[in-house]
């Protein structure tokens, strides 16, 4: 079992920053990859951001590349989301989800699943 809890949601104006934050517990943090993902209300919950367990390798969907960021810290068992330049439509529930495979984009091929947080951007 891997437990993550993320942390560093909250309402911020269009054009602004937030950072994310997801710690994690349990098994070996750095055996996984990791990823972003977010829901809107009445939407399916979508993509955002995949890094690799060593931190070498990530991938974005096309809506956030250029202004979100994916890293991890493996000594401190955590994985962030910098993400720059937000606007209104980055509004949505932010999961933080650990997988073993490499590649995966689909929600039902991550395992274990933080509970979320809430990201409101303003216009």
């Amino acid at each position: 079992q891997v437990q993550l809890v993320e942390s560093g949601g909250g309402l911020v104006q269009a054009g602004g920053s937030l950072r994310l934050s997801c710690a994690a517990s349990g098994r070996t943090f750095s055996g996984y990859n990791m990823g972003w993902f977010r829901q809107a209300p009445g939407k399916e919950r979508e993509f955002v951001a995949v890094i690799s367990w060593g931190g070498d390798s990530t991938s974005y969907a096309d809506s956030v590349k250029g202004r979100f960021t994916i890293s991890r810290d493996n000594a401190k068992n955590t994985l962030y989301l910098q993400m720059n330049s937000l606007k209104p439509e980055d509004t949505a529930v932010y999961y933080c989800a650990a997988t073993r495979g490499w590649g995966h984009r689909a929600p039902d091929q991550f395992n274990y699943w933080g509970q979320g947080t809430q990201v409101t951007v303003s216009s």
